[in-house]
């Protein structure tokens, strides 16, 4: 589910942005570490909820992935062929805002992954800010593009009906694959996939995810027995 909802979405292409300006280890570190602390958040969060009881849960998590499905549906149908390139481009535009505050201090040394660098005296303290500067502009956009975005509540809700840890482990395993994508070929990528079939797809399966957790969690038999 982590994988549908982040694929071509805003994080996906600020990691694609920021690395083909900067080191691609240094910028999937900071995007990580963000997406780790979102996950681990989202997923204790969603075990304090645990409290309420879990009937409850299982009909809100439904009702939620059922307007998470017609939500991506919606905006599957009503989306253009241009849709990749202007989630691009709005990405773009949140990394120079970011960069004008930082205003100079994103100058890059040669070529970090080359081994070129010096690493002695001001080359080596000129290449650690820069590292740490790269890794935390990473961190900041991605963790601030994850708050309230819809993998976020998902893991929430998940972690309130299933295994926290299992939540949190499949959770980052699904960031780490669409991260990984995206600083690799994340342009080539936003080229070649279609981001309103994967929105389609998205939609199927939290509909999917929808019936069958009624089911799964004996809802729909206790309700028959009931009446």
């Amino acid at each position: 589910m982590v994988i549908v909802s982040e694929l071509g979405d805003k994080t996906f292409f600020i990691a694609a942005t920021l690395s083909m300006k900067y080191s691609r280890t240094v910028v999937f570190a900071g995007s990580i570490a963000a997406l780790f602390v979102m996950t681990v958040l989202s997923a204790f969060f969603g075990y304090a909820v645990q409290v309420i009881p879990r009937l409850y849960v299982v009909y809100f998590s439904a009702a939620l992935f059922f307007l998470f499905g017609v939500k991506m549906l919606h905006s599957a149908y009503h989306m253009t062929d241009m849709a990749a390139a202007e989630e691009l481009e709005e990405a773009q535009a949140e990394i120079q805002k970011r960069e004008i505050k930082t205003s100079g201090s994103l100058t890059a040394p040669a070529d970090l992954e080359s081994g070129s660098v010096s690493y002695t005296g001001v080359r080596r303290f000129t290449l650690l800010r820069f590292v740490g500067t790269v890794f935390f502009e990473a961190f900041i956009l991605t963790f601030l593009a994850e708050w309230g975005d819809r993998s976020q509540i998902t893991t929430i809700v998940l972690a309130a009906r299933e295994s926290v840890s299992g939540v949190i482990i499949g959770g980052i395993l699904g960031h780490c694959m669409c991260t990984g994508l995206a600083v690799v070929g994340g342009r080539l990528v936003s080229q070649r996939i279609s981001v309103k079939n994967v929105t389609y797809i998205g939609g199927i399966v939290f509909l999917v995810f929808a019936v069958s957790s009624l089911f799964t969690d004996n809802v729909v038999s206790d309700l028959v027995q009931v009446h």
